[in-house]
């Protein structure tokens, strides 16, 4: 079963930047989808971004559009997601998910794969 691994979390000022990294331990196949959640204190787990690997392609919650960029690199198995002008309320723990398919879901039911998470955390 693939373990997901992520990385890159941490404490940061209001307006910069972090970039979190979620390690697969299988390859990563061509008919997967590859997933940014958070979960912010006291809330649902709500979908951030994703990439299809195959064809590249990306989709973005409207809150984050235009501030992070989603990425995968194949030859390492490695998501990443770069995020910029970061506001306290993109504090949370940021879990990456993996699903067999070639569209980019943002309902976390459809995901079997997660890893542990990772927490960000926004000072005002």
């Amino acid at each position: 079963q693939v373990q997901l691994v992520e990385s890159g979390g941490g404490l940061v000022p209001a307006g910069g930047s972090l970039r979190l990294s979620c390690a697969a331990s299988e390859r990563t196949f061509s008919s997967d989808v590859m997933a940014w959640f958070r979960q912010a204190p006291g809330k649902e787990r709500e979908f951030v971004a994703g990439i299809s690997w195959g064809g590249g392609s990306t989709y973005y919650a409207d809150g984050v559009k235009g501030r992070f960029t989603v990425s995968g690199d194949n030859a390492r198995n490695t998501m990443y997601l770069q995020m910029n002008s970061l506001t306290p309320e993109n504090t949370g723990v940021y879990y990456c998910a993996r699903r067999n398919g070639l569209v980019i879901v943002p309902n976390q039911s459809q995901y079997p794969y997660w890893g542990q998470g990772t927490q960000v955390t926004v000072s005002s």
